[in-house]
């Protein structure tokens, strides 16, 4: 199974500069299919520019009714239904998103919603899809509906938190997760109504205490600081924390999630561009690169 990140961007600034992507992430051959999770701004283009096919996809999950964790939905669903000529796949989200709350919503369309089996959930509700059974996990953000997710894969757990604050609920929301992926905005102590900083992640990493934490959805004041914060996240919380990368591929070890690899997907757009960042020595460390030695 592969995590893979076609974004780790959050927030509107992020969305409305690109200088990180705002795609998702991808879980791709979990049981055999493949889901979209929080296809933002982008979504469609990132795929297809790290090598991958939307149309493969067998279902689309959306946390909330925020433009960054949906706008490219609707586009992905048509490519997961064949341009909705076929029945086909899931979509899974928050009730304000499949069918709107007061101003929340609804973010996907009746059309878009006649092709797919619809899984609208409420916090703490699990419900079976495919091989896996999901949870919604619950969230303190603008959305009142809005959920987090926490995907059980025969025992192999993969909890989302997707935005939220950190609030007394939130651990064991996710407890058993093995592998823990925080939406964080912003470095050290800087936290914002809605969201976790650097040291709350570092709370609920201490008291769910998975084998391996993902940063991502990092704001603007994280950019230039996001190494820095995982090796302080891993250092304080004593669990193994990356930060995510746009085109990191993470090839999940089931037995040891702290020991999975973590690949460099090549832009096929343009493999030899200037912009395309190198790898730290922390990121290399733990780095197996399928394209150039350097990206």
């Amino acid at each position: 199974m592969k995590i893979i990140f076609l974004g780790t961007g959050g927030g509107r600034f992020s969305a409305i500069s690109q200088r990180k992507m705002t795609g998702g992430f991808r879980l791709d051959n979990l049981g055999g299919k493949n889901y979209h999770v929080d296809p933002g701004p982008g979504a469609l283009v990132r795929t297809y520019q790290f090598g991958l096919d939307p149309r493969n996809i067998n279902g689309v999950f959306v946390s909330h009714s925020h433009t960054d964790h949906y706008n490219d939905a609707e586009i992905l669903i048509e490519a997961m239904t064949k341009g909705m000529t076929e029945s086909k796949g899931y979509i899974v989200g928050a009730k304000s998103v499949i069918d709107g709350y007061k101003h929340w919503g609804p973010c996907i369309s009746k059309y878009h919603k006649s092709k797919s089996k619809i899984m609208p959930l409420n916090v703490n509700e699990s419900r079976k899809m495919d091989a896996c059974t999901i949870k919604a996990t619950p969230t303190r953000h603008g959305d009142p509906l809005g959920i987090g997710f926490q995907i059980d894969y025969k025992g192999f757990k993969i909890s989302y938190t997707s935005d939220t604050s950190y609030f007394t609920r939130l651990p064991e929301a996710h407890k058993g997760a093995h592998i823990l992926i925080g939406s964080v905005l912003r470095p050290g102590a800087k936290s914002i109504k809605g969201h976790m900083c650097s040291n709350t992640f570092i709370e609920l990493i201490r008291e769910v205490k998975p084998k391996l934490a993902i940063i991502t959805h990092m704001g603007l004041k994280m950019t230039n600081n996001h190494i820095h914060e995982a090796k302080r996240v891993s250092k304080e919380s004593g669990v193994k924390t990356l930060a995510a990368f746009d085109g990191m591929s993470l090839n999940v070890n089931f037995r040891n999630p702290d020991r999975s690899r973590i690949y460099t997907l090549k832009d096929v757009n343009n493999p030899s561009h200037s912009s395309i960042r190198k790898l730290s020595n922390f990121e290399r460390k733990h780095t197996h690169n399928l394209s150039s030695k350097y990206r």
